[in-house]
């Protein structure tokens, strides 16, 4: 019998996932971390990226956050997002556009944009686009 862990996804505007998973992946503040059932506590920040909620050893449910905190007890995981998308729902052409523009705002050097901003933005561009090359290339 496989065991499993309770999963809660949840962004400022919604529940995004409940349900119970084999193993969950997130990206923490030092690196991706794999969460299993009877994991020990832990809180930590959670950075812009792929979060991956392994349901069987045949399905698994990719998410974008834009960051946020994990909490793990030994039969819940819980993650606050900032915002969070399933990784089917991401727009390609909006987060290329939001890429191009921090770009272009990374790129004027003339004083009048806020860098840590344009920054945050192209890294939130960024990391849905990878969600995004992460799934297709899964098959998803």
């Amino acid at each position: 019998m496989t065991m499993t862990v309770h999963v809660d996804i949840v962004s400022a505007e919604r529940e995004i996932f409940s349900g119970l998973a084999e193993m969950v992946f997130a990206p923490a503040e030092l690196g991706e971390v794999g969460i299993s059932p009877r994991h020990a506590p832990l809180i930590t920040k959670l950075n812009p990226g792929e979060v991956r909620v392994k349901v069987s050893a045949t399905e698994s449910y990719p998410f974008f956050i834009s960051g946020g905190l994990l909490e793990v007890q030994p039969h819940l995981v819980t993650i606050l997002a900032d915002t969070a998308i399933r990784a089917h729902d991401i727009d390609e052409a909006a987060a290329l556009d939001a890429k191009v523009k921090a770009e272009e705002a990374l790129a004027d050097k003339s004083g009048k944009i806020d860098y840590a901003t344009a920054q945050a933005e192209l890294a939130q561009a960024v990391m849905q686009l990878r969600t995004l090359d992460r799934l297709r290339k899964r098959g998803g």
